[in-house]
C-alpha cells in the first residue's frame, strides 16, 4: 500500500538506523541520530528477544477454535461493546483498524475499514496473532504493553521492515480494581493512525471501557449477593479445568512460572503470596477433589512432614485469602478450593493436551516456583517442563526451539540446540550464536 507518512526527521533517523541496523546493535549502547530514545531502547529489545526485522509476517499463536474458545473467556470480552460503539463503528470508513489483544501481545479481536483488513492480513495484522516485542519487535500493541503506557509508533520506526507502510496508537488496558494489565487497545492504519488527537481518543476509550468493566463487576456483586452460593460438583470442576466459566468478569488466577512467589488473582485483587502459601495453592490446585492433611504434607514437606505445621500455615493462608474474597478460603477435611482458580501451568499442561505447543510455550515464562523443595512442586515443575520440552522437540520450528533454548532451565540443553540447528536456513544469522552454544557445552562436557 501507499505510504502517506512523509520523510520528517524521525522516519529520516528510522530508515538511516535500518540501514545500520546489525552494525547499530552490535553495539550494546548504539547512538542513532535523530532516533527517538524510546524507540532505540525497544529495538534493543527486539534485538536481544532475536527478533528479526526481515520477517514478513507476525505469527499465528492460536489457531481458530483455540482463538474462539480463548477471547470467549477473556476478561476483555465483556467491553468489546465499548470499543465497538466508541473505535470499531467509527473506523469502518476512516481507514483504519482497531485491535484489541491480550496482556502478552495476542491480538484477539481486529476489526474497521474492510479494504484494510485485507491489506493487513498480508503481514498478519489479524486475530490470534502474536504482536508482542518478543515476535515481532516495536509496534505499537507490543511496546505499549512493555512500557506499560500509551505509544504511537510511526513508519520506520517499527522494527519490522514490511511495517514500514503502516502507523498505530496503542494503550494498556488495565484492570479497574487490581490495576494489573489485561491486554492493550489499538489503532492501525497510515499517517491518520499517528494524529495528535488519536492517541487521546484510544486513552478515552480504554478510561471509558475500565469503568463500564467496573460497573458490571459491581452489578454482578449485587446479583450474587442477592442469590444463593451454589458451587459446583468436583466432577463439573475437572471437566471444564476449574476455571473455563465462559464470560467472567474477573479471572481468578494464579501464576507460578517463573516465580519464587506466585501472584493470586481473586475477584480482581491481586496478592503476591509467601514462598510456603505459593506451594500450598499449587497443590490443592493439582488435586480439584481436596486432599487430606497427611496427603497435603507430604506433598508439601520433604521427609518427614508435620500435620501441626500445616494446619498453622493453613490458618494463616486463610486470612490471606479471607481479605481478597471471602468465598475462596479454602475448605478442610479435605482441603479443596471452594472456588475455580486458572493457573497457569494448567493452562500450559492444557495446551500440551490440544498440541497447541506455541501457545503453551508463550504461556511459559520459566520453571514450577523454581527455589521449592517440596516434593508435590517437584514433581510438578518436571511434568509441565519435560512435557513442554517433548513437545518442541517434536513439533515445533526453529523460533520454538530457540525460544525454548533461552529459557534459564535450556541453558545446557544440547538436544533442542541441535534440533533448532537442523530446522535453521543454511544462511540464517542465528545459526552462529547456536554453533557457538554447541561448541561451548560439548567442551564443558570434555572437560
Amino acid at each position: 500500500m501507499t505510504n502517506l507518512i512523509q520523510p520528517e526527521p524521525r522516519q529520516r533517523a528510522a530508515l538511516a538506523g535500518h540501514e545500520r541496523l546489525d552494525q547499530a546493535f552490535a553495539d550494546a549502547t548504539p547512538e542513532i541520530p535523530g532516533l527517538r530514545a524510546l524507540i532505540r531502547e525497544s529495538w534493543l529489545r527486539s534485538a536481544r528477544f532475536k527478533a528479526n526485522p526481515d520477517n514478513a509476517a507476525a505469527p499465528l499463536a492460536f489457531d481458530w477454535d483455540e482463538l474462539e474458545d480463548y477471547r470467549r473467556r477473556h476478561p476483555l470480552a465483556a467491553i468489546m461493546p465499548v470499543i465497538n460503539k466508541l473505535l470499531v463503528q467509527p473506523s469502518h470508513d476512516s481507514g483504519l483498524l482497531v485491535a484489541v489483544g491480550d496482556e502478552v501481545g495476542r491480538l484477539l479481536w481486529v476489526d474497521g475499514d474492510p479494504a484494510l483488513q485485507r491489506r493487513a492480513e498480508g503481514m498478519m495484522f489479524v486475530a490470534g496473532a502474536n504482536w508482542s516485542e518478543a515476535s515481532v519487535g516495536t509496534s505499537a500493541p507490543g511496546t505499549a504493553l512493555a512500557l506499560g503506557r500509551g505509544i504511537q509508533i510511526s513508519g520506520a520506526e517499527h522494527y519490522q521492515r514490511a511495517v514500514h507502510p503502516w502507523s498505530c496508537t496503542a494503550v494498556p488496558f488495565h484492570d479497574p480494581d487490581s490495576g494489573a494489565v489485561l491486554g492493550v487497545v489499538d489503532i492501525t492504519g497510515t499517517a491518520t493512525a499517528v494524529a495528535p488527537h488519536t492517541l487521546s481518543l484510544v486513552e478515552a476509550t480504554v478510561a471509558a471501557a475500565q469503568a463500564q468493566l467496573r460497573v458490571e463487576r459491581l452489578q454482578h456483586a449485587a446479583e450474587l449477593a442477592r442469590k444463593p452460593v451454589r458451587r459446583r460438583s468436583p466432577a463439573a470442576a475437572a471437566g471444564q479445568g476449574r476455571g473455563a466459566t465462559g464470560g467472567s468478569l474477573y479471572r481468578n488466577s494464579l501464576q507460578l512460572l517463573g516465580r519464587d512467589q506466585a501472584l493470586l488473582s481473586l475477584g480482581g485483587k491481586t496478592v503476591a503470596l509467601s514462598a510456603r502459601h505459593s506451594e500450598i495453592l499449587a497443590l490443592l490446585g493439582m488435586h480439584p477433589d481436596g486432599l487430606t492433611a497427611e496427603e497435603l504434607s507430604s506433598l508439601l514437606y520433604p521427609g518427614e512432614g508435620s500435620t501441626m505445621t500445616l494446619r498453622a500455615e493453613m490458618v494463616r493462608l486463610r486470612k490471606v485469602i479471607q481479605q481478597l474474597s471471602p468465598e475462596a478460603v479454602p475448605g478442610s477435611r479435605p482441603y479443596r478450593l471452594p472456588v475455580d482458580i486458572v493457573a497457569d501451568t494448567g493452562q500450559v499442561l492444557s495446551c500440551l493436551q490440544r498440541g497447541a505447543h506455541r501457545i503453551a510455550l508463550e504461556i511459559y515464562r520459566g520453571a514450577v516456583l523454581p527455589r521449592s523443595e517440596a516434593p508435590g512442586v517437584v514433581d510438578l515443575r518436571n511434568k509441565v517442563s519435560s512435557l513442554l520440552r517433548e513437545a518442541v522437540l517434536t513439533d515445533g520450528s526453529a523460533e520454538s526451539l530457540l525460544k525454548f533454548a533461552a529459557l534459564p532451565e535450556a541453558a545446557d540443553d544440547v538436544g533442542i540446540r541441535r534440533a533448532a540447528l537442523r530446522l535453521l536456513p543454511p544462511r540464517s544469522p542465528k545459526r552462529a550464536a547456536v554453533v557457538a552454544d554447541l561448541e561451548r557445552l560439548e567442551a564443558e562436557l570434555r572437560a
